[in-house]
């Protein structure tokens, strides 16, 4: 499936400047492991209505009562181990600066981070450094109960060692997540096979459901009040009913009144029809998602993980993602890809610049930086997308990067890291054209089906929308539609690219590890394609005082082999070439030049600087009056870390431990 949130990857640390850090607002809250954590701000806030600011606060209150839902779909023990960590946490009787609290503490962080036990990109498994023996002596000491069947599940690096495993003959039972019990792949392959919709507008079977085993027939848990995660989501549907009433316009309401109905009946015509309505409301200022919708994590790639992102819209920056849609078809038409491939028409790629209000389940603490949705894809070409690009989490990444030294230590000259930062707007402007045109582009064979590339459709997708976004970076259209002041600008941003693609980015992998994860398979494909296949010298690895760095001699030919390989990947989608996806996979995402990657991880390591970025919220505080009305609404930027996380369990877990 089309997999439409793009993650800001390792391409973030790359986002630094020369300049020291000179900022009055403090973006940056905590730091431990390979994770660093961010805050950001929601400028122009205070200039909206009351009644603007009331329905982001109930949009915001539903999003929130989703996040036990999220880390139960990430592993059945997720919750009975996260709620047994925080006891510990805050009853705890002996030395907190010990070694082993110490590293206690950094392992309940990172649960919180990850939304349960794996790496929230790499999927593996943490390896606590703190011992069993001290967990339950420490526990026992505090009159702390638990399940004991979270110890080996904690502790034996054997158990469950990975969430999302893309490799094996059965990826179900190689992956700990929780959309299958006692289901094999095969069993469910059957399963969706035989409930598959083959109608015109097609209802997604399995999106919103957990696939168990019940007298030895394979059934669907549905998500839903009075089904699966109930209690959350009657919490989620009671916040959502208080927004109606401050909806912008009915347009708006109906979006709510749909999802409020899929919420409480599980039906997918119902989320068919939010879909469609969602598209349709283009006035209102304020806008959200909530709901089940990505599907990364599945192995199968059919059911959606749980996430909410409420936002309003940037006034001053949309005029650029809509001045891309408004040429949509103009980028359909001009793509290298092959004309059968094409959409003869474009409809609707509605673009706008957001301001993240707040971030919630698969969207916090780490999130993406642009959207595209929704993902089927009759109602993408029936209907139409909308393809957002959040400005405010953008500025926070860069700020915060300001004076790393990354690109000192990384990029071949000075004259390349002053032509990087010349590229100036390059990422937001690729973030655009891979959402408004990327994923919006093309059009599957008749008979092809959205899962037809099964697991490297992920993969796949990206690399068709980063391709497509790469291409035009480097058009003189760009310049004509006063989406970019100099046409050399592109160079700094493909050399970032491709630097990325075949180097840095490999500080996100442990020693000796594969690629698992779809958006960084997708960045080293497109690299390593482009690097294996110039025939021509256009791009070429130097080594120099023992450390390797790109030198591309020809960026036009780099442009001209993005366009070859958006051909290539283009056909493989439309015709759902599952061989030819597979290969393509195999040969350029998966495997890791290893010597290359120790002396990468060598240079990084003395740099100090955290991979991984994620953010905590703003908090909003609704003030109301002796009738009860809300009066106004303020935003509060001081909550730490671990205060979240502790709030958020107490307030916002309804929960039980086992679902």
């Amino acid at each position: 499936m089309k997999k439409s949130i793009i993650f800001i990857g390792i391409a973030l640390i790359a986002l630094s400047a020369c300049q020291p850090k000179k900022q009055a607002f403090d973006y940056t809250v905590d730091k431990f492991y390979d994770l660093e954590i961010l805050r950001y701000q929601v400028p122009e806030f205070d200039s909206l209505s009351l009644q603007q600011k009331t329905l982001v606060y109930h949009l915001t209150e539903a999003a929130l009562h989703g996040r036990d839902i999220l880390f139960d779909q990430n592993g059945r023990y997720n919750l009975r181990i996260r709620r047994a960590l925080e006891a510990l946490y805050t009853q705890y009787k002996g030395d907190k600066k010990s070694e082993e609290f110490v590293n206690f503490e950094k392992y309940l962080k990172r649960v919180w981070f990850a939304n349960g036990i794996h790496h929230h990109y790499a999927s593996d498994k943490f390896q606590p450094e703190f011992s069993q023996e001290w967990f339950v002596n420490a526990c026992a000491e505090a009159g702390v109960t638990y399940d004991e069947a979270i110890l080996p599940v904690i502790f034996d690096p054997t158990v469950m060692p990975k969430s999302l495993s893309l490799e094996g003959e059965d990826l179900l039972l190689a992956s700990a997540n929780n959309y299958y019990e006692g289901v094999t792949q095969a069993e469910a392959e059957a399963y969706y096979e035989a409930h598959k919709d083959n109608s015109a507008e097609p209802l997604w079977v399995g999106l919103n459901s957990k696939l168990v085993k019940e007298n030895g027939q394979v059934v669907e848990r549905v998500y839903k009040v009075g089904g699966m995660y109930s209690a959350a989501l009657e919490k989620v549907v009671e916040h959502l009913e208080k927004a109606l009433p401050f909806a912008e316009n009915e347009q708006q309401r109906l979006v709510i009144e749909k999802m409020i109905e899929f919420n409480k009946t599980g039906d997918l015509r119902a989320f068919n029809e939010y879909c469609i309505a969602w598209v349709k409301d283009l006035d209102s200022r304020v806008d959200y998602v909530n709901g089940f919708t990505e599907t990364y994590a599945d192995p199968l790639g059919i059911t959606g993980t749980w996430e909410s992102l409420v936002n309003f819209k940037d006034m001053r920056a949309t005029h650029r993602c809509q001045t891309i849609s408004d040429n949509a078809q103009w980028f359909e038409d001009n793509s290298p890809t092959d004309k059968k491939y094409k959409k003869e028409e474009v409809k609707g790629v509605s673009a706008k610049v957001i301001t993240a209000a707040i971030l919630a389940g698969d969207c916090y603490p780490a999130t993406p930086i642009g959207i595209n949705l929704p993902n089927a894809n009759w109602i993408r070409k029936d209907y139409g997308s909308k393809s957002v690009t959040i400005d405010n989490i953008t500025h926070a990444y860069n700020e915060a990067a300001k004076g790393n030294g990354f690109n000192e230590e990384f990029m071949i000259s000075p004259e390349v890291i002053a032509m990087y930062e010349k590229a100036g707007a390059c990422g937001d402007l690729h973030t655009d054209l891979h959402e408004c045109v990327g994923h919006g582009s093309g059009k599957l064979m008749p008979g092809v089906t959205k899962d037809a590339l099964k697991e490297h459709a992920s993969t796949i997708e990206e690399a068709r929308a980063d391709l497509l976004g790469l291409y035009y970076m480097a058009d003189p259209k760009l310049v004509e539609l006063g989406l970019l002041e100099d046409e050399e600008a592109y160079k700094g941003f493909y050399y970032q690219q491709m630097m990325n693609g075949l180097m840095t980015q490999l500080v996100r992998i442990e020693p000796g590890k594969d690629i698992e994860e779809s958006h960084m398979r997708n960045r080293q494909l497109i690299a390593l394609w482009v690097f294996k296949n110039a025939k021509n010298n256009e791009v070429e690895m130097i080594e120099r005082d023992g450390k390797h760095y790109l030198l591309i001699n020809d960026y036009e030919g780099i442009r001209r082999l993005y366009g070859e390989l958006l051909r290539e990947i283009q056909r493989i989608t439309s015709e759902g070439d599952y061989p030819a996806a597979k290969a393509m996979v195999e040969e350029y995402a998966v495997k890791v030049d290893q010597d290359l990657h120790k002396e990468i991880l060598e240079r990084y390591e003395k740099l100090n600087l955290a991979p991984y970025k994620g953010f905590v919220n703003p908090v909003y505080t609704a003030h109301y009056d002796a009738e009860g009305n809300i009066t106004d609404v303020t935003i509060d930027y001081s909550e730490g870390y671990i205060e979240q996380h502790l709030r958020y369990s107490r307030d916002y877990s309804f929960l039980p431990d086992v679902n």
